[in-house]
């Protein structure tokens, strides 16, 4: 997208009521989170498959699709490599499928890359992508009469297996949110099932996934599940194996446990928040809503109260999806200016929630987007803003705050002080090395 800043085409005003505003010291901090214990997914996934009854319906020669999701998730390539191996192992002919709804605009070259992007090369995982947008309509539901859509790759073969990570979702609230019932419904299900799930809003999410999953799991040739769940720390601690019957009970205890892990700021109000990116490989909105406390669904609340909050940049995995750009009230003109229309806006018009591709204030560099949150921070000083500022909603462990908050932390045991404060560097053109 590009950004005309009108007049003489310059931000001279801009700059001028925003320069003499001193930005505070910073300090880093590590945020103290239940920590259980890692665990190694290949050896977990084959042990839990090691003579398995689950192998008995594949017959030599079958094919396998394995579905993949359009997030960065911590082992996940690893994990879908060891399902393959041992699909090979047992005879079966496995291939990637990306289930991702309408992400990366819709096209099946479009999730191909993003697969490729984050790493499920043919190389890493020992198989190839068949990736469609094509679907094939296996059933409806009873209650509502709603269609239940599947990748036609994943029709067409002999058996699928389901892989994701399960997490609390961003938008909405039930017992299955982001996961295995999600995937089947929503990814699975493609731009089309994607539309049927979102058509009537995120108030009947809930509901749509267990009538839509539910009743494809009895038409679906399902090998088996994988669902893994990470710590606060992005280490996966539970990976779990389980049959189709089991997948709805067994997804939503480990959806508790997604819930007691995750990671979160320990801050029930700040002035101001500082993300250093946002992107569809980070999370399905951008970033976390579920950290920030900033929806654009009003089935979802909690989080801490921020007055304002900036996002610097969209992550270069992300291929230009700038959704949850506009949950933000600042952004940079280099963020902006990756906002890419064709990626963002076909998950938009699916999701039907407009709020996060609306475009914030844009300033033209990371100091004069610093000094704008605390030029309206509606504080007698603005010197006196408290800042906290994380690379992005997935690494939390370790952030930075403002010199004027870290003084209140030394006494919270949830927090530890790791360093003295000191200045933030700019470059040349005002951003942050």
């Amino acid at each position: 997208m590009m950004l005309e800043t009108g007049g003489n085409g310059s931000f001279e005003v801009i700059e001028n009521l925003l320069k003499d505003i001193r930005i505070p010291k910073f300090v880093k901090v590590k945020q103290k989170f239940i920590h259980p214990q890692a665990v190694d997914v290949a050896s977990e996934i084959r042990n839990q498959l090691k003579d398995s009854p689950l192998w008995a319906v594949l017959k030599p020669g079958d094919t396998v699709a394995i579905t993949v999701g359009s997030r960065g998730i911590v082992n996940m390539v690893t994990a879908v490599r060891t399902v393959g191996a041992l699909i090979k192992e047992h005879g079966g002919k496995p291939f990637m499928i990306p289930a991702m709804g309408s992400h990366a605009g819709a096209t099946a070259q479009g999730q191909t890359n993003m697969l490729l992007g984050l790493g499920y090369t043919q190389e890493a995982t020992g198989m190839e992508i068949h990736a469609t947008m094509d679907t094939v309509e296996i059933s409806r539901t009873p209650e509502e009469n709603l269609p239940v859509l599947i990748d036609r790759n994943a029709y067409e073969a002999d058996h699928v297996v389901i892989m994701n990570r399960i997490k609390p979702h961003v938008c909405f609230r039930g017992h299955w949110e982001s996961g295995l019932m999600k995937m089947i419904t929503i990814g699975m299900g493609k731009q089309k099932g994607a539309e049927t799930a979102h058509n009537l809003g995120f108030g009947h999410m809930p509901e749509h996934i267990r009538q839509i999953a539910t009743e494809a799991l009895k038409h679906m040739n399902v090998l088996f599940a994988v669902g893994l769940v990470e710590n606060a720390y992005h280490e996966t601690c539970i990976a779990k194996v389980m049959s189709a019957k089991e997948l709805p009970e067994t997804e939503k205890e480990l959806l508790i446990k997604a819930k007691e892990y995750a990671a979160k700021l320990y801050f029930e109000s700040l002035n101001a928040l500082i993300i250093d990116e946002i992107g569809k490989n980070i999370s399905g909105s951008g970033f976390d809503t579920n950290v920030v406390g900033r929806y654009h669904s009003a089935f979802a609340s909690g989080g801490p109260k921020i007055n304002r909050v900036i996002i610097l940049d969209i992550a270069e995995k992300s291929h230009g999806n700038g959704n949850g750009l506009g949950m933000a009230d600042f952004t940079t003109l280099r963020a902006a200016q990756k906002f890419d229309f064709a990626e963002t806006y076909p998950n938009t018009l699916t999701a039907l929630l407009t709020g996060g591709v609306k475009i914030p204030m844009v300033l033209p560099n990371d100091k004069l987007g610093l000094q704008a949150c605390m030029k309206t921070s509606n504080l007698e000083n603005w010197e006196d803003t408290k800042f906290v500022r994380i690379h992005n909603t997935l690494c939390l462990d370790e952030i930075e705050v403002s010199e004027n908050l870290a003084e209140e932390l030394k006494k919270d045991s949830r927090f530890e002080i790791i360093g003295e404060p000191y200045e933030l560097t700019f470059d040349t053109n005002g951003n942050l090395f």
